[in-house]
């Protein structure tokens, strides 16, 4: 693959939210003393990192649609970087004590597991297409995070952080069994020997 046909412009939106996750944590963990980059304090400034990042994770699908320039190398970059940004909000949010730790274990658990499914089935040709409830899980984690975020402010949304967090185990464990229960149906319809060949080996 031609190095210049792989980083074009939905790909270098998805480098970009690779780029920030660093750029979250520090704003998240490093303790300001009161000190306000640019006059605004750090959960409003992580917040907005956040929202910014998650954006991007919409406009790389987006453009690589409609201009047509979908590739090996956004198709394997695009899930690795919602994983690493969401894999980092969270676990900085359980270090501030934000989300329950258990909770964010049990969601990034689905994330690996997940990923180790898909893994095995492209190594097989198989494709595993997202799913509902997965997409309602995304949804569901970008509304947990950004109101946390915010939540250490802001009591209301602390709370509607956390109801959206559960949301999204919960979506994170059914869209799991589902994931699981498809890479098995397609397992058993590979090893299906074709009609004829059933046929020729009964006769």
């Amino acid at each position: 693959m031609v190095l210049g046909t792989s980083v074009n412009l939905p790909n270098s939106l998805t480098l970009a939210r690779i780029f920030l996750v660093p750029l979250l944590v520090v704003v998240l963990l490093t303790k300001l003393n009161g000190w306000e980059p640019l006059g605004i304090g750090k959960e409003v400034l992580a917040a907005g990192i956040f929202a910014v990042a998650s954006l991007t994770d919409w406009a790389d699908g987006y453009l690589a649609r409609r201009r047509k320039q979908v590739t090996g190398l956004g198709q394997w970059m695009d899930p690795l970087a919602d994983k690493l940004l969401v894999t980092a909000a969270l676990v900085s949010l359980a270090q501030m004590g934000l989300a329950s730790s258990w909770i964010v274990v049990v969601i990034l658990g689905r994330e690996f597991s997940v990923t180790f499914l898909r893994s095995i089935a492209h190594a097989r040709g198989l494709a595993l297409p997202a799913s509902s409830m997965g997409k309602l899980k995304m949804a569901a984690q970008v509304v947990a995070i950004l109101a946390l975020i915010l939540g250490s402010q802001i009591e209301s949304l602390r709370w509607v952080g956390t109801i959206a967090l559960w949301v999204a185990m919960v979506a994170a464990l059914i869209s799991a069994w589902d994931y699981y229960r498809h890479f098995n149906s397609l397992l058993a319809l590979r090893g299906v020997p074709p009609r004829e060949g059933r046929e020729a080996k009964s006769a």
